[in-house]
């Protein structure tokens, strides 16, 4: 796999980068990797696993449910 460099980066575009990193669980790294790839259609499929995954089930793509409160507990079965 290639590296780069990419230098006289603004700062706000950093600081941009950082929060949505953080708001996807991924390394600001990844993140760049993830955006670089998905503008020239290379997409997700370049991450890892555990990046494919939370891509569809993320914290900002899961469901949320609502669990029903819990009850008192039953009598237990008598086999008299």
């Amino acid at each position: 796999m290639a590296s780069i460099t990419i230098r006289n980066l603004d700062d706000d575009v950093k600081t941009g980068l950082r929060v949505r990193a953080a708001g996807n669980g991924r390394s600001m790294e990844e993140e760049a990797r993830l955006i670089l790839g998905d503008a020239v259609g290379a997409g997700a499929e370049t991450g890892d696993i555990v990046s494919i995954i939370r891509s569809y089930c993320g914290p900002t793509n899961g469901v949320d449910l609502e669990l029903p409160p819990r009850g008192g507990t039953r009598e237990p079965p008598s086999f008299d």
